[in-house]
């Protein structure tokens, strides 16, 4: 028997279900041969009878083989839906997001593995892993509200609080799943269903983030993997989520197999999963004169270079800093990376900007000099939260403020709401970065793509940026030649 035998797609299994193969067991064997469901007599669990359970091989396209499982009990009506991997555990785990536009965002195909972890940033809600589960965004949603509501007379008397955040939670998803009932209402629905589905908005805007260190979970794209609405990332799974697949030994046995003294090294993996050394450099804290550690690493930053991250924390007055540095030669030429920022998926992206960086927003007159800042590996967001806090805190806060006037001090005011809105993705605007050294980067999310949302230009440095960087003047030839005389 063939593989596709095996596990035929959802739509040869649906074109049998429409040629009118039974859903009961039958004698035939040509009928048991053809018949797409394989049926079993399982044990409830709830009354101890025979129930019956029903499972599925089957393939999703541009995804893998699952196994999909339905038990129902005739004797007391307990039922269960669940589904498993019929295929390897891939070689790294997934990040999927879609933002939920329209209606039809909502009919979008969700599978969830036992490992996956789903966040909903608007409602701050994070849904732990559990059992596997075939649906879509809107039973997806469906479910997180019959959950929420389950025991909501009760907290209402214990705890109002409580009561009063998750009915919050539960009128903004009930608004979402139910948003066209408001429109039956009107007094236009001239729209066919489809034409509903697919044009109408909304009510909130929403973002499903699924989170698999398995890479056994999928969401659905429309048309192609080039869906504006729609991403994936892959990343290198951490020791800690291996053995949590079970496909790392245990830490105790790792210890006692001589792997411990490497621990400390395996938990900092670098981005590209190779396990590099983290060396540690006593030093005194610049703000209350203590020892302190400062840890350095090498990493590799996918289509970028190796960058060397350093972090420095003080235990006594719980002082942090944290600088990245190029860990490869002078690159001959700068470069200057320009990015539209859209929406909060942008924000997200992971940008290194180094210390010879320079960054401008035109849109907000916003322009940092290179050295502002020092080098930092961190998110666009997280970048604009950093100008964000120090402008806010450190200008016209030191020194004389009567120098300052209140025409000077009411621009900035609106610069910084300016600046707070951008940083929230409240409008769009252009970020861009320009390295004389091209030690800077922002992820890709479209890699090995080109990024349609992102420029980069490589440009020629002028003796007046190789002067400040200290390049004229330094001799990398002829140093086992020189005469030591001289």
């Amino acid at each position: 028997m063939t593989h596709d035998q095996f596990f035929p797609s959802i739509g040869q299994v649906a074109e049998k279900a429409d040629r009118g193969i039974p859903d009961e067991p039958s004698a035939e064997p040509d009928a048991l041969e053809d018949q797409p469901v394989e049926e079993v007599e399982s044990l409830c669990m709830r009354c101890g009878e025979q129930g019956i359970t029903r499972m599925l091989l089957t393939s999703i396209p541009y995804f893998k083989e699952v196994i999909v499982m339905s038990f129902r009990c005739e004797h007391c009506g307990a039922t269960n839906n669940e589904i498993q991997s019929a295929g390897i555990v891939r070689e790294h785990g997934v990040t999927y997001t879609l933002k939920v536009l329209h209606r039809s965002d909502l009919n979008r195909q969700i599978i969830r593995s036992e490992a996956c972890t789903i966040e909903i940033p608007e409602f701050e809600l994070q849904l732990p892993p559990t059992r596997g589960q075939l649906t879509t965004i809107e039973g997806l949603l469906s479910d997180i509200v019959a959950d929420l509501s389950t025991n909501q007379p009760l907290r209402r008397i214990q705890d109002e609080s409580a009561y009063n955040k998750i009915q919050e939670i539960i009128h903004g998803l009930d608004e979402i799943i139910d948003g066209d009932k408001d429109d039956d209402e009107g007094a236009e629905p001239k729209k066919t269903p489809a034409q509903k589905l697919k044009e109408d908005p909304v009510k909130r805007v929403l973002t499903i983030k699924l989170d698999d260190p398995s890479g056994n979970s999928f969401l659905e794209f429309v048309g192609s993997m080039a869906d504006p609405n729609w991403s994936l990332k892959t990343y290198t799974r951490t020791t800690a989520q291996a053995r949590a697949l079970g496909l790392a030994p245990p830490e105790e046995e790792a210890k006692a197999s001589g792997d411990g003294a490497e621990e400390n090294g395996a938990e900092g993996e670098g981005l590209d999963g190779k396990s590099e050394e983290i060396y540690e450099f006593p030093g005194i804290c610049s703000r209350c004169g203590r020892a302190l550690v400062t840890r350095m690493k090498k990493v590799y930053i996918p289509y970028f270079k190796d960058t060397l991250i350093m972090s420095t924390n003080c235990e006594n007055c719980g002082y942090r800093d944290n600088e990245v540095k190029s860990g490869s030669a002078i690159s001959e030429k700068g470069k200057k990376i320009t990015l539209k920022v859209i929406d909060q998926e942008d924000l997200s992206r992971d940008i290194l900007k180094s210390d010879t960086s320079g960054l401008t927003i035109p849109e907000i007159d916003l322009v940092l000099q290179p050295g502002t800042l020092g080098g930092r590996f961190t998110t666009v967001e997280g970048i604009l939260d950093q100008v964000y806090d120090e402008l806010s805190e450190k200008v016209f806060t030191t020194g004389d403020s009567s120098t300052v006037g209140n025409e000077d001090r009411d621009k900035f005011q609106e610069f910084l709401r300016d600046l707070k809105a951008i940083k929230k993705a409240e409008r769009e605007f252009t970020l861009i970065l320009d390295d004389p050294l091209a030690n800077s980067h922002v992820q890709n999310l479209y890699a090995p793509d080109p990024d349609p949302n992102m420029t980069i230009e490589t440009y020629e440095r002028t003796w007046q940026q190789n002067e400040e960087l200290g390049l004229n003047d330094m001799n990398v030839e002829s140093y086992s030649g020189d005469d030591p005389n001289e």
